[in-house]
């Protein structure tokens, strides 16, 4: 068995309604004057002022920062420091979607540390103590609240940075299914694509452990039962909770095993075409896992059912994973999501570069990712 060192740092408060706890979590915490960073679409969604009210009559003096969109850049988080830096916070919340989470812990590592988030790019930089932060997720998807990463794209060349250190874990988590309610379909539908990917892809990555095989199985579990199930009825709020739970579970697998080649091809068509990566790794993940079965016939069989022959796992799970593409209306393939083919290439250059697929079961450069891609086309 591989070794493994476990400790969990983020307290979660989980269920329906529990987002009225937010004043007392934060006083938890010995804080008074939080930044809650959501972006503007959570504002329209009316979050923002719900949670500004009930941290208001908790006592609590509030700036709001809203200043950045969908997939925060290194321009983002530097406006966003610029924004707090004279307001004298002592904690951070991130309300909202991935984004939200990550320019939240973008913010905390440049207020308290300097420099540029660039610098931070890898892990274990951080040589100063961040602020306390709070998760506020209103989307069941990137399992960002349950992670030491931010994900922030360079502003320049738009390729995304994994900026890593202990210090960026949330001190508490408060997933309330109901704050989802409010999510257009479509979101619901990338947002939990990509919690699958991130079950399926921790479950074999080479620095998978007991533990956190633990989280992708029972996350894919939840995932799987329940993706279908909140799209045709979007109101349910077990369905609802339960993709929240799998969505957090699957960050915590994150946390321990990484991810794959999934994500390493999802990057650059994200970076380049603005493919939303939802829906870019519900292309690539059926042929993924084809790929990687090529190798190892039994690799998945951790994720469909006992009574599936284990040579036979990979091929049912990638069917399965191709129905969960077709019931979130995907396109089927990169040629119908508008990619090119002379693009390919290039594409396969910069996948070949990223960090997660050092960690896919099979080994995975750049002449492999192009083969991926091909597949997908």
């Amino acid at each position: 068995m591989t070794s493994f060192e476990f400790e969990f740092p983020t307290r979660l408060v989980f269920g329906s309604g529990t987002i009225n706890r937010i004043g007392e979590v934060t006083r938890g915490l010995d804080c008074s004057r939080p930044l809650l960073v959501a972006d503007p679409g959570i504002r329209d969604a009316g979050h923002v002022d719900t949670v500004l009210n009930l941290l208001t009559d908790a006592g609590l003096n509030v700036e709001v920062f809203d200043q950045f969109g969908v997939n925060p850049d290194s321009t983002m988080v530097d406006r966003g420091v610029s924004f707090a830096t004279s307001l004298n916070r002592d904690s951070i919340i991130g309300l909202g979607g991935g984004s939200s989470l990550d320019c939240a812990k973008g913010i905390n590592l440049i207020l308290t540390n300097g420099g540029q988030i660039a610098d931070y790019r890898g892990y274990g930089h951080a040589q100063k103590p961040l602020l306390p932060m709070v998760a506020i997720p209103t989307t069941a998807g990137t399992g960002s609240e349950a992670q030491s990463y931010a994900v922030i794209s360079d502003s320049t060349t738009h390729l995304k940075m994994a900026c890593g250190d202990p210090k960026l874990a949330f001190a508490a988590a408060i997933l309330d299914p109901e704050l989802t309610l409010s999510q257009p379909t479509e979101v619901t539908a990338s947002a939990g694509f990509d919690a699958i990917a991130h079950a399926v892809e921790t479950a074999v990555t080479t620095r998978r452990t007991e533990l956190s095989m633990l989280f992708s199985r029972e996350a894919f579990r939840l995932l799987n039962a329940n993706y279908e199930r909140v799209l045709v009825q979007p109101s349910d709020l077990d369905a609802r909770g339960a993709m929240h739970l799998g969505s957090f579970y699957a960050g915590i697998a994150i946390e321990q095993s990484m991810l794959g080649a999934a994500h390493a091809c999802a990057n650059p068509l994200t970076a380049q075409y603005q493919l939303t990566h939802g829906v870019a790794l519900a292309i690539l993940l059926p042929h993924v896992v084809r790929w990687n079965t090529q190798k190892n016939d039994s690799l998945y069989a951790g994720l469909v059912d006992s009574d599936i022959p284990s040579d036979q796992a990979g091929t049912r799970l990638a069917e399965r994973l191709a129905d969960l593409s077709r019931a979130g209306g995907f396109p089927t393939d990169l040629q119908t999501a508008g990619i090119q083919m002379n693009d390919l290439a290039g594409l396969a250059e910069s996948a070949g570069a990223q960090w997660t697929g050092t960690f896919n079961p099979r080994p995975f450069s750049e002449s492999e990712a192009l083969e991926v891609y091909q597949c997908a086309y």
